[in-house]
């Protein structure tokens, strides 16, 4: 189970919306903190070790990586994400740092420079082929794909009032299936057949060892596979959730 038809579906006929989503929700939510005062940016956000600041500086960095990609789709060049995992980290890391001014001004700028690059992009380029974060070919088209899920992820981590209930359906399961897909790929954790109790659904994660299953709902599920927390998410035989690698 690859996942990528839908998730190259998904990218054509919604994630559009879901990025333009995303943005306005996530710059209303920066309002907030605004309203709050400084020490609100400062505060842990609800991912282990990250303050609110790096969840910010972290968003304004991604949209200047997927930046290069449409530059590599609309030049032919190739043009990682990021220059290592490691740069990565360090930059997500010095936005702890940084003034709040210097990180709004920096994600609003970075969120308008996004949207006039693919605003700039022929039906031709965003049929080219790209890489993503960790080395993967994909399709251009499925930019905004990668775009949408790390601002509604981030949205809730950021701690203002989302949670991954309050995120599309339509969404959710489109998520499901791609870190499903990208989990059997990279290998290092165990196989797993996840179901959602919630609604119809079920997706396969490949590995070594028995297959487990993990039921809870839609959202628990999403929460679950990318490593944030899912009280509502268990093994078939009513346990914890076996433990997952890091995600990206």
């Amino acid at each position: 189970m690859t996942g990528q038809p839908e998730v190259v579906a998904a990218s054509i006929d919604h994630s559009h919306v879901w990025m333009q989503y995303g943005t306005r929700e996530f710059r209303e939510s920066i309002s907030l903190l605004e309203q709050a005062g400084p020490g609100a940016f400062s505060a842990p956000s609800r991912l282990p070790g990250w303050n609110r600041k790096q969840v910010i500086g972290h968003l304004a960095a991604n949209a200047d990586a997927v930046g290069r990609l449409l530059h590599g789709a609309r030049t032919g060049e190739p043009t990682p994400m990021y220059s290592s995992m490691e740069q990565r980290d360090a930059d997500i890391a010095e936005s702890a740092s940084l003034p709040s001014r210097r990180l709004i001004a920096w994600y609003d700028g970075s969120a308008d420079e996004l949207s006039q690059a693919m605003e700039q992009l022929t039906p031709e380029q965003w049929s080219a082929e790209v890489r993503n974060a960790v080395g993967q070919p994909i399709l251009a088209a499925t930019i905004p794909w990668l775009r949408a899920r790390e601002l509604l992820i981030h949205l809730v981590d950021l701690g203002t009032g989302h949670t991954f209930t309050d995120l599309p359906e339509d969404f959710l399961r489109t998520l499901v299936a791609d870190v499903a897909a990208m989990r059997s790929t990279l290998g290092g954790g165990p196989a797993l057949s996840l179901k959602a109790n919630d609604q119809k659904g079920s997706w396969m994660i490949q590995g070594p060892g028995p297959r487990e299953v993990v039921v809870g709902p839609l959202a628990g599920l999403a929460a679950y596979l990318t490593g944030r927390s899912h009280d509502d998410v268990r093994s078939c035989g009513g346990g914890a959730a076996p433990a997952l690698e890091r995600w990206i």
